[in-house]
């Protein structure tokens, strides 16, 4: 039962993942958007992209963290009970590469999902952060699909 779930999870995962990283390629084309007087230049559906970009971010991070990591160590039989335990296990497994990075992303997640930043030079730092952040949480969700093909 706990494999099916899983795999179902990481087809949802999936999706988010392959949205962030055409999205991630459209940004990485676009030029200097992290500049005010650029930015204020793109075009509506410009801008859309990158608000797409920081859901999908925050939205892989949160399902990793939430609904993976606890199913991913249940499925290779170890038992946790806490996010904590689950965080101490997923590092590991080598899953991700630090608590410390994790933790990072989370708090900028959490960021996303509750403050809106008044100043558009705070909101462009935070896009950048997560537009860099990219490769760190591409290969977490990497990692948690190899650890899933270990112990099938």
């Amino acid at each position: 039962m706990t494999k099916e779930i899983l795999e179902k999870r990481l087809n949802k995962a999936k999706k988010h993942y392959e949205a962030l990283r055409d999205y991630h390629s459209f940004i990485q084309k676009t030029g200097d958007i992290y500049s005010p007087y650029f930015f204020n230049s793109l075009k509506i559906e410009e801008k859309a992209i990158l608000e797409a970009y920081l859901k999908r971010f925050a939205s892989l991070q949160d399902y990793l963290g939430a609904k993976i990591f606890p199913l991913l160590l249940e499925n290779a039989g170890i038992s946790v009970n806490k996010m904590s335990e689950v965080l101490f296990y997923i590092e590991k497994e080598e899953i991700i590469d630090s608590l410390d990075n994790w933790i990072e992303l989370r708090e900028k997640r959490n960021e996303l999902e509750h403050d809106y930043p008044e100043e558009l030079e705070e909101a462009l730092q935070d896009l950048k952060f997560c537009v860099d952040s990219f490769e760190r949480l591409e290969k977490y969700y990497l990692n948690s699909l190899q650890f899933f093909k270990k112990y099938q």
